[in-house]
């Protein structure tokens, strides 16, 4: 098959895709066209073998992604920053899923000590990952399993970063949601592992620090609007 002949495929199984759905539902279309109301963001790898709504087992219309490589979010990437923005604020998402899977790229790249030009700046995040956590890491034998673990302990810190960002800690409270989980996708056998990211307990170690939301009885008042404090009184002598 030439590369004409592949690229011109796409759109054949797209036309039998049609069909497939139409005959199935046949206001498939109508219906998915009018609006999304997607209970899940999924911040995912760029991989092409990790899909999405594939590997979730749901519908079209049932999930909002975002994808990068290694699954990062980044504090000043502002394209993932408002993908978070959107799907929280505006999509109402009850769920904040960060993916990796074992085997990624990225991981395996920002473990070699290596020149990699534009990206020596995106990798670095996941060298930081390995910085935070690197008695654990150097104590384990096996470099694939050592490979597997920076997976989990990447997808961690990355759920971390998505609660500091304001728009969560906002919804959060005025609605109790989203909630921030962590899983990882095993290419091997396809099974999505749920990492049991502790939510409860992160959000509030989090705030403590990056809190940016007010809070009144922490917040120091900068703007001289409150009254002064009355004055000690003197102790007779």
């Amino acid at each position: 098959m030439t590369d004409s002949d592949i690229y011109q495929s796409v759109f054949e199984r797209n036309r039998q895709w049609v069909k497939e759905r139409t005959e199935e539902d046949p206001a498939f279309f109508e219906k998915l066209a009018k609006e999304q109301h997607p209970d899940f963001l999924f911040i995912g790898c760029s991989d092409s073998r990790v899909p999405a709504s594939a590997i979730m087992g749901v519908e079209p219309g049932a999930v909002f992604v975002h994808r990068n490589v290694a699954n990062l979010v980044v504090n000043i990437d502002s394209n993932s920053l408002s993908a978070i923005h959107y799907a929280v604020d505006h999509l109402q998402v009850k769920h904040v899923v960060v993916c990796g899977h074992y085997g990624c790229g990225g991981i395996k790249a920002a473990m070699q000590p290596r020149d990699l030009g534009i990206l020596n700046g995106w990798l670095r995040e996941i060298r930081d990952v390995y910085r935070l956590h690197h008695d654990e890491l150097d104590a384990i034998d096996d470099p694939d399993e050592t490979l597997k673990r920076l997976t989990e302990l990447n997808v961690r810190e990355q759920c971390i970063n998505v609660i500091k960002t304001a728009v969560v800690q906002r919804n959060y409270l005025d609605r109790k949601a989203p909630r921030v989980h962590g899983w990882v996708y095993d290419l091997s056998n396809g099974y999505l592992k749920d990492l049991n990211f502790p939510f409860d307990e992160m959000l509030e170690k989090v705030r403590e620090i990056y809190r940016l939301t007010p809070d009144p009885r922490k917040d120091l008042d900068l703007s001289g609007k409150n009254p002064p404090l009355p004055a000690k009184k003197k102790k007779d002598d």
